[in-house]
């Protein structure tokens, strides 16, 4: 099944909430490269501390797809106690080939390393976040991520701005299409088994997507003379459904939170990271968790993360399903939202943790 034929082709492409221009900050670094500006220092609480939780690490689950796929019993166990438990999990033999990877990471690494003159073609407009740019940023006196990101929506394919995909390196566009349409594929494999593990018909979750979504973020993080003063990606939690992240080999710089501690997610090399979204948060009732990530940057080596997000048609109405009521969690967590509401809401706030669940969650205290 696509879901992506339940609307017409002639539905005009989505535009999303603006972003204040700001700095490049790769150029930044190339120009001095030990100046970190006022407006990207953090305060004192929200650095990223010495602490060391890497042990940690370790236990973040690891889920072969291929047994998922086989409906191996223990491994749907550990793909619903990871959603349970952590809402990241680290996910093995999903079918993508090494090669795919590979040629992703070396054409993004080219478009990055253009000069700043002709990745700016392909600039952010000022009514939307598809392009080269900054997300996220509401306001003059905000404090800066430090990192620059290519932001495209590639699916469905009518949803294309296709002014804003990069015409060099030369193949970027093609790999582009050709990793996403791996990642799609994955990331409908995952919703067909999470449909399952909530006791649901394989297509149960397609189907209250209305149309399958699916936008990709390039992440470049250039190294910075003061990591521990300074945020790669704001602490937050995803808006969508599911994010499939592809990280560097052997460069970490992806924490999540788990019980009050930074968690670094430590590269597998060719492994995919997976983590729960807002969406499935609110179909779950609370059951699956929406973890807050961030990331962090480092003294030596630039680094580059590849986010794809699956997400919901504007229209979707996203609410807690009623076979996720159980006498543990018989109140609704949230209420009814339409999901292009929902996202526009989080696209106007700067990244903070969960603020921006708030528009959909039910307030019980009394």
């Amino acid at each position: 099944m696509s879901s992506n034929e339940t609307f017409s082709e002639i539905e005009e492409a989505p535009t999303y909430e603006p972003s204040i221009p700001v700095p490049n900050v790769q150029e930044l670094v190339r120009k001095d490269p030990l100046q970190v500006p006022q407006r990207y220092v953090r305060d004192m609480e929200d650095r990223p501390n010495d602490t060391d939780m890497s042990h940690l690490s370790s236990l973040i689950p690891i889920i072969d797809m291929s047994l998922l796929l086989m409906g191996n019993e223990d491994e749907l166990n550990k793909l619903d106690l990871a959603c349970q438990e952590w809402g990241f999990f680290q996910l093995v033999n999903h079918g993508v080939p090494n090669e795919v990877l590979q040629k992703m990471k070396d054409s993004a690494a080219e478009f990055f390393d253009l000069p700043l003159e002709e990745k700016n073609k392909y600039a952010m407009p000022s009514n939307d976040v598809q392009g080269y740019g900054h997300a996220y940023v509401v306001s003059e006196e905000q404090i800066l991520d430090w990192s620059d990101a290519l932001i495209l929506v590639v699916h469905p394919s009518h949803y294309r701005k296709l002014d804003f995909w990069p015409k060099s390196p030369k193949g970027l566009k093609e790999i582009i299409e050709e990793y996403s349409n791996a990642i799609q594929k994955v990331g409908i494999e995952l919703l067909q088994l999470l449909s399952h593990i909530m006791g649901m018909e394989k297509e149960a979750l397609l189907k209250l997507h209305k149309q399958l979504v699916q936008a990709y973020r390039v992440n470049y993080y250039p190294p910075c003379s003061k990591p521990d003063q300074v945020i790669g990606v704001s602490p937050h939690s995803d808006s969508g459904t599911i994010a499939i992240l592809m990280q560097e080999d052997y460069i970490s710089g992806l924490q999540i939170q788990h019980k009050g501690e930074w968690v670094p997610v430590d590269p597998i090399p060719n492994a995919l990271v997976v983590n729960v979204g807002d969406v499935i948060e609110m179909w779950s009732n609370g059951k699956y968790k929406s973890i807050i990530h961030r990331a962090v940057t480092n003294t030596e080596k630039a680094r580059i993360s590849y986010a794809s997000f699956l997400y919901p048609h504007d229209e979707a109405e996203i609410e807690p399903l009623d076979r996720m009521l159980s006498p543990q969690s018989p109140q609704r967590m949230y209420k009814r939202v339409k999901f292009g509401e929902y996202l526009r809401n989080s696209l106007k706030m700067k990244m903070e943790g969960k603020a921006h669940t708030k528009m959909a969650r039910i307030d019980t205290i009394a």
